[in-house]
């Protein structure tokens, strides 16, 4: 019994000494890889990329700004920071300056979004986010703001954004039924809405019938086409009773 117990204790032991020593090597292996961030800031990032070569790391540049203290085409920033423990293989995102701000911000407000873009671009700046918005009173396609604003100073990145004036939606109605009605009626009731009249001809009239015969009557030859008038009553609407309109839209009739 106590040869028993003895033996499931030792057995014990070597299973917590093998757990132990599997978590130990499992941690040298994790951390035997990891390489502590260089300093970067300051190298041109060919020099930054060679340095960082031999820890197994990358660089990346992802964006580039203005900065009166770092000279162009050195790293401003990095990340992650410099002494942070990365894996091999970490990419490093960089920022690269582009030395202190010498380009001058156009005032581009009240030109159209292309003459915007094309003044924006050719000074060596870039068009982020364009933003539109419905102004009642302004023309469509005009820029109504921009930042950074014109002349600004001390710009973080050569980048614009613009807000730009769309043309307003147009009010939507269902078309009402005018058949029946005269046309002078339905005439004052389209203007007064903001619709227009468009095409009004004569129904064709149905052939006439002999109540002797059910053959039908000729028409009186040479008989003038009538015409249509104020009191010429409504049979045919275009658009149809029902259909979606909008403000301004042109609206035929046939009437007899």
């Amino acid at each position: 019994m106590k040869s028993a117990l003895r033996f499931a204790m030792m057995a014990l032991v070597l299973i917590v000494v093998a757990l132990v020593s599997a978590l130990t090597a499992m941690r040298f292996a994790i951390h035997g890889q990891e390489v502590q961030v260089p300093a970067l800031v300051g190298l041109a990032p060919a020099d930054a990329a060679r340095s960082v070569a031999a820890l197994g790391l990358q660089v990346q540049v992802e964006r580039q700004y203005y900065s009166p203290q770092i000279p162009e085409g050195r790293i401003v920033s990095q990340l992650p920071l410099p002494g942070a423990k990365v894996r091999r293989g970490w990419q490093i995102r960089v920022a690269e300056s582009l030395g202190p701000q010498r380009v001058v911000i156009p005032d581009v407000t009240k030109e159209s979004e292309r003459a915007a873009e094309w003044n924006i671009k050719r000074r060596g700046l870039d068009l982020t986010s364009t933003a539109e918005m419905q102004l009642p009173g302004t023309p469509a396609d005009q820029v109504l703001a921009q930042s950074p604003p014109a002349n600004a100073s001390q710009v973080a990145a050569p980048k614009t954004s613009l807000l730009v004036s769309v043309a307003a939606d147009l009010p939507a109605y269902v078309m009402p039924s005018f058949i029946g009605q005269p046309l002078g009626t339905a005439n004052r009731t389209l203007q007064d809405a903001g619709f227009k009249l468009g095409n009004v001809s004569v129904a064709p009239p149905p052939p006439p019938v002999n109540p002797a015969s059910p053959a039908t009557v000729p028409a009186a030859p040479n008989t003038p086409p009538p015409q249509p008038s104020p009191a010429s009553i409504i049979v045919v609407q275009n658009p149809p009773v029902g259909q979606k309109v909008f403000a301004g839209a042109v609206i035929s009739f046939e009437v007899r």
